[in-house]
């Protein structure tokens, strides 16, 4: 804040004595025209924090794209317009010279500005690929939100380059300005995962800006991004992990990761358990261990907040998860003595 002051107001007596002292000796309004340039001094302070606001959010490598390109924009127009004066000489036009040369520099400058800090990750992307040094993973708004890749990144499992779409951010910032309580919170906890990811030393977050306006919805969006830099897509959301596997995206999903870390439950072992509910079948009763893993047990409907002791019988895995059938331990102690 006391940096911008002090640019607001370096700005704005620069423009006030710039002003007066090339006009004071030639107009008997010098003061008042200093004033105005003190005015226009002003304004330029305000465009130039105005700017500065909006260079912050684009990374380094989009602004380092933009500066290299305007600047081969701005020397590709000079090489014409030198040529275009050496032509022209011989011609009785060369008074349309300069104007010719300032629409050439305002052209290509702006071509080199726009396709520098477009191309730039297409590029740098690429060269990654070529030397398959760089594992790029774009995030999905259900794997930020769900929170457990923050987990795996600060325990050091993970490392590189996570790729986070401009699109799911505005989509994550649409989230969290519903007027529904529920989502709001789900778009909040969000945003605040994705800060406690960036202060990562571990992993680096960016930003990428690349969209596709004629495709609709963010998960067609992720698809195609993740095709054209040759990403892997990490996601929680079943629906969009299919698509994209029919498509020839590599997916990486945060609960199928979740469920092959779960210990491993073999027929035969014993477990405490409390019941928590009664089962969709007659007499079953349904627990779940620490990790969320549901266990059903036969024989325990009438036995809801309290603890057994079962015996593992077979298990189920499912895309939603692994379920665990078992028996109270004095029915399968009964079963082995007959």
């Amino acid at each position: 804040m006391i940096v911008r002051a002090i640019l607001v107001l370096a700005c704005s007596i620069s423009g006030y004595f710039i002003a007066y002292y090339m006009l004071a000796s030639t107009s008997s309004y010098a003061i008042f025209q200093a004033i105005v340039g003190f005015i226009i001094g002003l304004i330029v302070a305000l465009l130039v924090i105005r700017v500065e606001k909006d260079i912050r959010k684009l990374s380094l490598r989009i602004i380092a794209g933009g500066v290299i390109g305007m600047v081969i924009g701005l020397l590709v127009a000079l090489i014409l317009g030198f040529g275009l004066n050496m032509v022209i000489k011989i011609t009785p036009i060369q008074q349309v010279v300069p104007w010719i040369y300032l629409l050439l520099t305002g052209i290509l400058g702006y071509l080199g500005l726009v396709l520098g800090s477009k191309k730039v990750e297409e590029f740098n992307f690429r060269g990654a690929e070529g030397k398959n040094c760089v594992d790029n993973r774009l995030l999905d708004t259900s794997v930020i939100i769900d929170g457990r890749i923050a987990d795996i990144c600060d325990t050091g499992f993970m490392d590189g380059e996570l790729i986070v779409p401009r699109f799911v951010l505005n989509e994550l910032q649409f989230i969290a300005d519903s007027s529904d309580s529920m989502k709001r919170s789900r778009g909040r906890r969000g945003l605040d995962i994705l800060n406690r990811m960036q202060k990562s030393s571990a992993i680096n977050i960016e930003i990428a800006e690349q969209d596709f306006p004629k495709i609709k919805g963010v998960d067609g969006k992720l698809v195609a991004l993740a095709q054209k830099i040759n990403a892997k897509l990490m996601t929680n959301d079943y629906n969009l992990n299919k698509v994209a596997e029919l498509q020839g995206v590599r997916v990486l999903n945060v609960n199928e990761l979740a469920n092959a870390m779960k210990p491993v439950v073999l027929p035969g072992e014993q477990m405490l358990v409390k019941i928590i509910r009664e089962g969709k079948e007659q007499g079953q009763g349904v627990g779940y261990l620490d990790d969320g893993t549901m266990i059903i047990v036969d024989s325990a409907q009438k036995m809801i907040n309290m603890n057994v002791e079962v015996v593992v019988t077979s298990v189920l895995q499912t895309t939603a998860g692994r379920m665990i059938f078992t028996e109270l331990k004095e029915a399968a102690e009964k079963k082995s003595i007959n």
